[in-house]
């Protein structure tokens, strides 16, 4: 095979990965001292594992952190019924846990390597993967040149290029079509994303849709929800998901406004990241409302005005037990989480301004009016009353969002139908 020679952007990046392997083990410890890395995996971040490869073809399939990998999971498990042996890697310590808890058993679950070349090296050397299906736009350097220069299928799936990504990699055009072009087929979530891609220098390109789409609701345990309905009663619930720092402020001044019109009422506080539980809990406590935490209390106690839910892998419970939530990384600029699983489950969505990431999904909710707007407290404040009190409210805006995910759905098979040549192709090689 001839290899693509890279432009000096990436020549210079790849020099700097591996001259930084140097640091990477001091860099490593501090992210387990941060709970950021799981201490006795820590090794896989460096292309080394235990686990045996097993016999046959081998799919990799990639998500970098939760969001990724939820979305990309009933791919594994139509792939996984083909009878396709299945690599699972990830990113994130919280992402490993959701993999765990959802995947199929016989799922290889691995840390991805970090982008330095001894490190992909060691990890490809080990895996020999088949065909590597990354999710959405994990499209390291490092990874993409070893993946090349093995001759190894790449097919982006559920590909998301952001408007402001897209102009970030225009500053460097020619790195950006060298990383592109070794990509063999993006399968883009939307035609906006689609047209940047192209824009960027992707050889073949077609619009699959957006996986997250066709992914079930989150489960949650029916004993569980069972105790949770029970500790709550007939309390009204205000739910906060995937919050940031500076949106919970927001939240608990809503809370003192809204339980004037809404005694007994139960906030509850889901932080994307759960080790700012207690911080949280702490601003309730300053804010003068009594709180406990998940990670302490299993369910919350009748006193307590907020409950901050610091797990993980149980946003299922608490959109059973809410009728409207506020999806964090909105106030702030994040770009919004995800709103298609409250959706499913018939929670209305308060969001933000800032949901860049999910642009086009906010855009075809707001249309339809499946979900609600809002600028600070004062509108969290008012759209949860609303649809406390307005009667139908609840029903008209749910049942919106609801149809709108629906309508949506359908990238899944249309994403198996696109890589099915590269499944018949590995099974031809096969033989």
């Amino acid at each position: 095979m001839t290899r693509r020679p890279l432009p000096v952007p990436l020549r210079l990046y790849r020099g700097a990965a591996s001259f930084a392997t140097v640091l990477a083990p001091a860099w490593l410890k501090y992210r387990v001292r941060k709970g950021k890395e799981d201490p006795a995996r820590i090794a896989e971040r460096r292309g080394i594992t235990r686990v045996e490869r097993p016999q046959g073809p081998l799919i990799w399939v990639h998500g970098a952190s939760v969001g990724e990998i939820v979305s990309i999971l009933p791919l594994v498990e139509r792939l996984q019924d083909r009878g396709f042996a299945i690599l699972l890697t990830s990113g994130t310590l919280t992402s490993s846990r959701v993999a765990a808890r959802r995947a199929p058993a016989s799922v290889i679950h691995q840390f991805v390597p970090l982008d330095a070349p001894a490190f992909v090296r060691r990890f490809l050397d080990h895996w020999k993967p088949d065909l590597a299906l990354l999710a959405e736009s994990e499209l390291w350097p490092n990874l993409m040149t070893e993946l090349d220069k093995r001759g190894t299928a790449v097919v982006l799936v559920n590909g998301r290029l952001s408007a402001r990504s897209a102009q970030r990699w225009a500053r460097l055009p020619r790195s950006a079509r060298a990383l592109l072009s070794r990509v063999d087929l993006c399968l883009a979530q939307t035609p906006e994303d689609a047209a940047r891609f192209r824009g960027l220098g992707a050889p073949r390109v077609q619009v699959a849709g957006n996986l997250k789409f066709d992914v079930p609701a989150p489960p949650a345990d029916p004993s569980m929800l069972a105790r949770l309905q029970a500790a709550i009663g007939e309390r009204p619930v205000l739910l906060a998901a995937s919050t940031h720092p500076g949106e919970d402020e927001y939240v608990l001044e809503a809370h003192g406004r809204l339980r004037q019109d809404l005694p007994g009422l139960l906030t509850i506080i889901a932080p994307r990241h759960p080790e700012r539980g207690g911080a949280i809990r702490q601003l309730a406590h300053d804010a003068g409302f009594a709180a406990t935490q998940r990670s302490q209390a299993p369910l919350p106690l009748p006193e307590a005005e907020v409950y901050v839910a610091d797990t993980i892998g149980e946003m299922g419970l608490f959109y059973r037990v809410a009728p409207v939530a506020f999806l964090g990384g909105s106030l702030i600029e994040h770009g919004g989480q995800n709103p298609i699983e409250p959706a499913k489950i018939g929670t209305v969505v308060l969001h933000g301004p800032h949901v860049w990431n999910f642009a086009a999904v906010y855009g075809r909710l707001d249309e339809a009016a499946g979900s609600v707007p809002v600028m600070d407290a004062e509108d969290i404040v008012r759209a949860t009353l609303d649809i406390f009190f307005t009667p139908g409210c609840h029903e008209r805006i749910s049942h919106a969002a609801w149809q709108t995910v629906e309508n949506l759905s359908g990238a899944l098979p249309r994403t198996l139908a696109a890589i099915e040549p590269y499944l018949l192709q590995i099974r031809l090689e096969g033989k």
